[in-house]
C-alpha cells in the first residue's frame, strides 16, 4: 500500500506531510499536546499473558501490535504508519515492523518477569513514575530512526 502511495505522491511532498506529523506525535508523548489517537478500546485479557514469558508475550504483542485488542496509549504506532504508507521504502516496512514487534514483546516479557514484592513496588506503580521520560526518549528515538532511515543516512 504505501509504494502504491508513494509512487503517486511527489518525492518532496511525502516527508512534507510526514514532519508535521512527527512533530505533532513529538509533542503529544512531552504532554504538551493531548489529542486522541484511533484505537480499539478492548483489553488484552490477563490470561493471555499469564501463559508465560514466552507464548503469553508472542500471543499479547500479536494482538497488541495488530490493533486487534488494544488501547492506544502512544501515537507512535500511527506515526509508524504514516511513515510506512508515505516515506519508508518497501524493505523498509519488514524492519519496522520487526522492531515494532520486538518492542511489544518485550514490554509484555518484562510485565510478566516482573515481581513487584522483591523489586521495589507494582509494575503500574514504576510504570506511572517513569511514563513520561520513556516515552519521550521512544518518541525522539523513533522520529530520529525515521529521519536517519528516509533520509538514507
Amino acid at each position: 500500500m504505501g509504494g502504491v502511495l508513494q509512487a503517486l505522491l511527489p518525492g518532496p511532498l511525502r516527508p512534507a506531510l510526514l514532519a508535521p506529523a512527527a512533530a505533532a506525535v513529538l509533542l503529544r508523548e512531552a504532554g504538551v499536546l493531548r489529542f486522541a489517537v484511533p484505537e480499539n478500546r478492548r483489553l488484552v485479557p490477563e490470561h493471555v499473558v499469564l501463559r508465560g514469558p514466552v507464548a503469553g508475550a508472542l500471543q499479547f504483542g500479536f494482538e497488541m501490535g495488530t490493533g486487534m485488542r488494544t488501547y492506544s496509549p502512544s501515537a507512535l504506532p500511527h506515526l509508524l504508519l504514516a511513515a510506512l504508507l508515505l516515506a519508508v521504502p518497501p524493505a523498509g516496512a519488514l524492519a519496522a515492523a520487526t522492531g515494532f514487534a520486538a518492542a511489544r514483546w518485550a514490554a509484555a516479557a518484562a510485565t510478566v518477569a516482573h515481581d513487584g514484592s522483591t523489586r521495589g513496588g507494582s509494575w503500574d506503580a514504576r510504570w506511572r513514575t517513569a511514563h513520561r521520560p520513556l516515552a519521550l526518549a521512544t518518541a525522539l528515538a523513533t522520529v530520529i530512526s525515521l529521519a536517519c532511515g528516509i533520509s538514507g543516512g
